[in-house]
């Protein structure tokens, strides 16, 4: 039976993507209506109950070499990167998805975890995304997001700003005044976390959930505070501490009040990026601890003590966003076993 409902949900969600407007890549699997394609039962119960795929870094498909080391980085990798080779070696290890924000929306990541700076000496003020390099301005990955939630109404995203680089006063108010101008009324105003169900956003039109790192959230009804929404890190290369980390983070987990952020990602050291310094992070840590992550995450179970948003690197490399997605099948047995 339940192998059944996931052959009836992907026929109901089609099994191939259009090709993002940019022409760049087809997805073989779409999930880009799969919360509009929950069973109703699962309509009234909260976001952090469900099972929702979310990616780390999730803007770092591209990042520009060609510009300066960001502020995120300490003063010795600034004086090496005067070094055009160490900006290669830096892109390499920067850059933890291959997926544009398009692709991940429409490969069913509603999770996207943002790291955001000014750029020194840039005069107009403009906001973009960083992790090591500079990536796209942040207006630009704003608009990309939107224009997939008009074409996808009963879809939800969680936008994670979780760290801020150079940024005063007037930079938060101006990155805070394009969030308003992006989403507009899709924007969903900070209130109880168990209130947060897709029936109540539907009703009320609204699709994203913006959480803020930052003291300014107190100033604007529609930003979260980041204490909503937790994302213990284990800062370890070892998937086996990785695991036991994770299954220890979520048996401490609150089950009320927050939504919770399981990153199921290994993070390296200095020796692990001087043993492959030119791999870089996928070929060096990824490609091969993937799998065993993912063999983690079909073991779980959502609910209010159980996982809610899982984060990874390089989402596309295996079925991440299918097999988190497919773990809210296991509500579904559970509604079948109470009326027994």
């Amino acid at each position: 039976m339940l192998a059944f409902r996931k052959v009836r949900r992907k026929l109901r969600m089609g099994t191939i993507c259009s090709p993002n407007p940019s022409g760049t890549k087809t997805l073989e699997v779409c999930n880009a209506d799969w919360m509009a394609s929950l069973p109703s039962h699962l309509h009234n119960v909260p976001l952090s109950n469900l099972a929702i795929p979310g990616s780390h870094d999730s803007f770092s498909y591209w990042v520009d070499e060609k510009s300066p080391v960001g502020p995120d980085q300490t003063p010795a990798i600034k004086r090496l990167a005067r070094i055009s080779f160490v900006k290669k070696v830096m892109k390499k290890w920067s850059v933890t998805q291959n997926l544009t924000f398009r692709e991940q929306l429409d490969a069913g990541i509603r999770y996207f975890d943002l790291r955001v700076s000014s750029k020194p000496g840039d005069a107009d003020q403009e906001i973009y995304f960083i992790h090591g390099l500079f990536g796209i301005k942040v207006w630009d990955g704003l608009m990309e997001i939107n224009s997939f939630l008009t074409q996808h109404p009963q879809e939800i995203v969680f936008l994670d700003f979780n760290h801020f680089y150079a940024m005063d006063e007037a930079h938060h108010k101006r990155l805070i005044l394009r969030i308003q101008e992006a989403f507009g009324s899709k924007l969903c105003s900070a209130c109880s976390v168990e209130s947060m169900t897709l029936r109540r956003l539907w009703e009320k039109k609204c699709q994203v959930l913006i959480f803020y790192h930052c003291p300014f959230y107190k100033q604007y009804p529609f930003l979260w505070p980041g204490k909503k929404i937790p994302a213990p890190w284990a800062n370890t290369t070892s998937v086996r501490k990785l695991i036991l980390f994770l299954e220890t983070t979520l048996s401490e987990r609150s089950p009320h009040g927050s939504f919770h952020v399981s990153q199921a990602i290994l993070t390296p050291r200095v020796k692990t990026i001087a043993r492959g310094l030119v791999g870089g992070l996928k070929n060096t840590l990824v490609h091969r601890n993937l799998p065993a992550i993912l063999d983690w995450v079909k073991t779980q179970k959502p609910g209010a003590m159980g996982v809610n948003i899982i984060t990874s690197d390089f989402v596309d490399l295996v079925d991440f966003a299918t097999t988190v997605i497919e773990l809210n099948d296991l509500l579904q047995e559970d509604r079948a076993l109470v009326k027994c």
